[in-house]
């Protein structure tokens, strides 16, 4: 007799919201409406939204309760101090300034700590936090480890920094220049792939003798802990928890979206290790922000993250939520469908460029499959290539493209089961049967920084048309 041990799914729904397919011409009107770009979308026109995980996760029934619980005070708030202590516990940083959400984190530690003409090296700097930086005058510095673009590499960590390349930048830039280094966890622009506790461990290495502090992205460090642990032999016994301080303890702060790895609508934080640094900040904190025990949070959000920081850290949870990912990535390998492999934590790269062959990289095949997805199926992803991270080489002024033309499918966090992702399937089996019949797209109006969230873009030729 077989005794069960584990229960797959470790969650059961006790509400439901209710969503709907719009009928295929209505979506061709929505999406012209929109200009061909996906942000602009009422997410009631979408029915299975993969845009991001940002922010998008269902809360758990304590997380609400705690809601209720929630200190609206503005100076020395109960529900900061509960949050404090929660991100205490897990990162071993006292020293902890609340925000709104990342951005809000990175535009107060940036104003501080980056100056014109400064360089900050990371394994591979994400679209908002690439912006922050060039707005502030800076030169983001991209040192991915050789592999990590290839969606062929089956390398468990392709999420690392090349350690070779960091030890050349600061020989050519000098530590002058360089005032951090951020590790980004899980490295969200190459597939979502973590890193190991020992390369933190190797880069910080490099970096304490030039005095560097060591900054983490730690979105997802949760994930990036989780998958370290069943990737990486040397911590198998431990527990994810276990996992991620060991992370942290090799750093000497982060700046966090909580509306990830915290599984919440909204919130962020900076933690950090030292208490002069945390001193610096501070009256950027307060002008840009908030009073130091709120930041740009209201008192019950805070409440909400510091459960949801910890529900984040549990097993069982993580192993269905990575299983979601394995299993679309499995499925759509199988149908031929081209992916970044192997599976992330948090979404599926669909490699456009291969499914798109006809399409140029500056014609955006991966905006072109974007929008098929949702007149085809009423599905919303989001383009990770030319559109999104095309840059300018600051030397020469050449056009800089990615590897490959991407398109991540995010999965919100105890959002959608299997049903939703079957579906999504044979969306995409249907455009890879018929890929001839989409053109590429041109920008006619967008902005010179994150001009994916607001370009408006055409069609170069004719669409497919649901009557046809």
């Amino acid at each position: 007799m077989k005794w069960f041990h584990k229960t797959p799914i470790p969650y059961r729904i006790k509400m439901v919201e209710r969503i709907r397919m719009l009928p295929p011409v209505e979506r061709f009107q929505r999406i012209q409406e929109a200009y061909f770009n996906v942000f602009n979308l009422s997410s009631r026109d979408v029915y299975i939204d993969l845009l991001t995980d940002s922010g998008t996760g269902a809360m758990s029934d304590i997380q609400w309760s705690f809601l209720i619980q929630g200190d609206e005070a503005y100076a020395g708030s109960a529900s900061y101090e509960v949050l404090h202590e929660t991100i205490r516990h897990i990162t071993g940083y006292d020293w902890v300034l609340p925000t709104h959400q990342g951005r809000g984190a990175e535009r107060v530690f940036f104003e501080v700590m980056v100056k014109p003409g400064d360089v900050i090296p990371s394994n591979t700097h994400f679209d908002t936090t690439h912006a922050n930086l060039v707005l502030r005058g800076a030169l983001p510095l991209d040192l991915p480890v050789a592999g990590a673009n290839d969606p062929d590499n089956e390398e468990p960590f392709k999420g690392e920094m090349d350690l070779d390349r960091l030890k050349a930048a600061i020989t050519q830039y000098g530590t002058k220049r360089i005032p951090f280094v951020m590790l980004t966890l899980t490295n969200n622009a190459v597939g979502g792939h973590p890193v190991r506790v020992e390369h933190v461990r190797a880069v910080k290495e490099i970096l304490e003798p030039h005095g560097i502090p060591l900054i983490l992205d730690a979105a997802r460090y949760a994930e990036n802990a989780y998958l370290v642990k069943i990737r990486d032999p040397k911590w198998k016994q431990e527990s994810v928890a276990a996992v991620a301080r060991a992370i942290f303890d090799a750093a000497d702060g982060c700046l966090m979206s909580a509306k990830k790895d915290g599984i919440v609508p909204i919130g962020g934080f900076i933690a950090l290790r030292d208490e002069a640094m945390y001193r610096r900040l501070l009256p950027a904190l307060v002008a840009y922000e908030g009073f130091k025990t709120y930041g740009g949070m209201a008192g019950h959000d805070m409440a909400a993250l510091a459960v949801g920081l910890k529900e984040a850290l549990n097993e069982a949870y993580l192993g269905y939520r990575t299983q979601q990912v394995v299993y679309l990535v499995k499925k759509l390998d199988a149908a031929g469908i081209p992916v970044v492999k192997p599976a992330g934590g948090h979404a599926v790269y669909i490699v456009a460029d291969r499914l798109f062959e006809h399409i140029p990289a500056e014609q955006f095949p991966g905006q072109a499959l974007v929008i098929a997805l949702y007149l085809i199926g009423g599905i919303r992803g989001v383009e990770i290539g030319s559109l999104m991270l095309e840059a300018k080489d600051p030397d020469t002024g050449t056009v800089k493209r990615p590897a490959h033309e991407l398109v991540r499918l995010a999965i919100p966090r105890r959002v959608y089961h299997q049903e939703h992702f079957d579906f999504v399937i044979e969306v995409l089996k249907a455009i890879a049967a018929h890929t001839e019949k989409w053109p590429g797209f041109r920008i006619t109006e967008a902005p010179r920084e994150l001009r994916h969230f607001l370009a408006k873009l055409e069609p170069i030729g004719p669409l497919p048309r649901p009557e046809t």
